[in-house]
């Protein structure tokens, strides 16, 4: 294994309901009407992609582009007391980054994963940070985990992934990854994708440890 990428949102900080409860009330102020697939149908997509299933799919009255600025604003104000960074998230990427270069792949907006990594203190140990707005399509298409092993500057199936979510599981495996599965409590993923994955751990926390296993 050559380097280890990290999803962000509910693997690293427990933002997931958070996001679902901001669109919800846009879509509701706007005209809207959300449906019971909406939530995990936008699991993983990018700013674009989600902005225009809220408008389009959901009937939101406002622009794809006016959507997903009062989304990301609403996202940016519950974020100002600081990210609600999972426990012991920081530490695993720290134990992990003194043994493999260590990168973030996120369907979060630039902003957020910056406010993520200015609190933890991580920005020096993480080498590359994407968002899916940074590539052509968000997850479950595998191009921000193929950027992200770009940047770092090696194989992407020398790589091992971090993720949480039916969409994220799905975009890592594409990308050839070894895909380390801390699943959602809240959005359980597809039993069938969480059967792919390498190793399916309870908390990030013990990623450390699994990665050791592994040598």
């Amino acid at each position: 294994m050559d380097a280890v990428v990290f999803d962000l949102d509910g693997v690293l900080v427990d933002s997931e309901q958070t996001w679902d409860e901001v669109r919800r009330a846009v879509v509701a102020e706007h005209g809207g009407t959300w449906t019971a697939e909406a939530t995990r149908a936008m699991q993983g997509m990018s700013t674009p992609e989600w902005a225009r299933y809220l408008v389009e799919e959901l009937g939101a009255r406002l622009t794809p582009e006016r959507i997903a600025h009062v989304v990301i604003d609403g996202m940016a104000h519950r974020y100002a007391d600081g990210p609600p960074v999972l426990p012991g998230a920081p530490e695993a990427v720290r134990a992990v980054g003194q043994r493999y270069p260590v990168a973030i792949a996120s369907s979060s907006p630039p902003v957020l994963i910056t406010a993520f990594l200015t609190a933890t203190g991580l920005t020096g140990l993480v080498e590359v940070a994407v968002s899916s707005e940074q590539v052509p399509a968000g997850k479950p298409a595998p191009d921000v985990y193929l950027e992200a092993a770009r940047r770092l500057k090696v194989d992407a199936t020398r790589c091992a992934a971090v993720e949480d979510t039916t969409n994220g599981l799905k975009a890592a495996l594409a990308a050839g990854m070894s895909v380390y599965a801390v699943p959602n409590p809240h959005f359980p993923p597809d039993p069938a994708v969480l059967a792919r994955a390498h190793r399916v751990l309870d908390t990030v926390a013990d990623l450390p440890a699994a990665l050791g296993q592994e040598n």
